[in-house]
């Protein structure tokens, strides 16, 4: 079973960046596919970025597309998310998640119901 901790949320400038961290613990991180998801006050929780176990593969949302960078290292059990031209509107609460996937090596997952671990969450507020 996998931990998650998520790092690297703060109080940003609109088109300011920030890069968030999620440091895995507990078990094989390169057998995980990850996820970054987030959540908005009275909103429901979205998917922002996927990656496969590997890296080769990556998904967004579409709200994210350019300006979010999701990547990995499996050598230090870190995913990350590089966060760019950051807008209001991205204010949220920010989630990593894990989904085992032994023999999905180039998956990629974007749903809530697909991730079986998640970390507590960061705070990321953009400010206009």
């Amino acid at each position: 079973q996998v931990q998650l901790v998520e790092s690297g949320g703060g109080l940003v400038q609109a088109g300011g960046s920030l890069r968030l961290s999620c440091t895995a613990s507990g078990s094989t991180f390169s057998l995980y596919a990850m996820g970054w998801f987030r959540q908005a006050p009275g909103k429901e929780r979205e998917f922002v970025a996927g990656i496969s176990r590997g890296g080769i593969n990556t998904r967004y949302a579409d709200s994210v597309k350019g300006r979010f960078t999701i990547s990995r290292d499996n050598a230090k059990n870190v995913a990350y998310l590089q966060m760019n031209s950051l807008k209001p509107e991205d204010t949220a609460v920010y989630y990593c998640a894990a989904q085992l996937a032994p023999l999905a090596p180039t998956r990629t997952y974007f749903g809530t119901s697909d991730y079986t671990y998640w970390g507590q969450g960061t705070q990321v507020t953009v400010s206009s």
